[in-house]
């Protein structure tokens, strides 16, 4: 093996959250140059035995970086980086979080993207705007009531927010998250207690409530306040699982709230 095969597993071996970690030090290497265009990536096995992950952490990763465009696959050769290995568009996939640490990253970003977002549609709202907003309130309070998640209608009260900014970047920004940072989609409804389920229900519908009622009466910063209060308290509930698993999926985890 080369120095420089060497310092390429040096950089890989500590792989934090498998596939993702995985993925993330191999970007990193092909975006900074380390590894360059058309130089050939180790072998599956040269990985699997460096780095101590399974042939199909090894794949799925592989696969995740041909996503991109930052590798192609030649048949019976193996791995290459791509001639001109750009990052692609932006976007976030069930497959990216595979940890707790990777959801509060992205409830981290959803902070700073909706908060001053909340202040803009407080200002530039338009009645239809408001009509939209209310619409979505009034589908998330009926998915409750049916005993489901809400975790779609949840999303579309969000994006309505980001919608009468006026600006479509913020919705645009906002479709990578898809439903994925809903928090209320990891809640297990059916595992609470009926007063915790109660309990949850409530605090979630006051706190949209409290936002929209500070967009409806053009109060900016009511409507940032509000909705910083409405993310953050998801951030402190995640870091608060985060000590006691290490890996998050709908079956095992159960944060209350978003």
């Amino acid at each position: 093996m080369t120095d420089k095969d060497t310092a390429f597993f040096d950089a890989i071996q500590q792989v934090p959250n498998l596939r993702s970690g995985l993925v993330d030090a191999l970007a990193a290497q092909i975006e900074s140059g380390d590894l360059a265009p058309g130089q050939r990536l180790p072998t599956e096995q040269a990985i699997m035995t460096q780095t101590g992950v399974s042939r199909t952490v090894v794949r799925e990763a592989l696969a995740a970086l041909r996503a991109r465009g930052l590798i192609t696959t030649r048949q019976g050769l193996g791995a290459f980086v791509t001639n001109d290995p750009k990052p692609r568009a932006f976007s976030i996939v069930p497959n990216d979080l595979q940890s707790i640490d990777d959801v509060i990253s992205v409830l981290e970003l959803r902070v700073g993207l909706e908060v001053e977002a909340g202040g803009f549609a407080a200002l530039r709202r338009e009645e239809e705007d408001l009509r939209r907003m209310r619409a979505r309130l009034d589908a998330l309070d009926a998915a409750i009531e049916r005993g489901e998640s809400g975790a779609m209608e949840d999303a579309a009260f969000h994006r309505a927010i980001l919608v009468a900014t006026q600006n479509p970047y913020y919705a645009r920004l906002f479709d990578t998250f898809g439903t994925l940072m809903m928090p209320r989609q990891w809640a297990r409804f059916e595992a609470m207690a009926k007063a915790e389920k109660t309990r949850h229900t409530s605090r979630m519908h006051r706190e949209h409530e409290t936002i929209f009622a500070a967009i409806e009466a053009g109060d900016d910063k009511g409507a940032q306040k509000a909705l910083r209060t409405h993310l953050t308290r998801s951030l402190a509930r995640f870091a608060e699982l985060r000590d006691t698993t290490e890996r998050i999926g709908p079956p095992s985890v159960t944060p209350s709230g978003e």
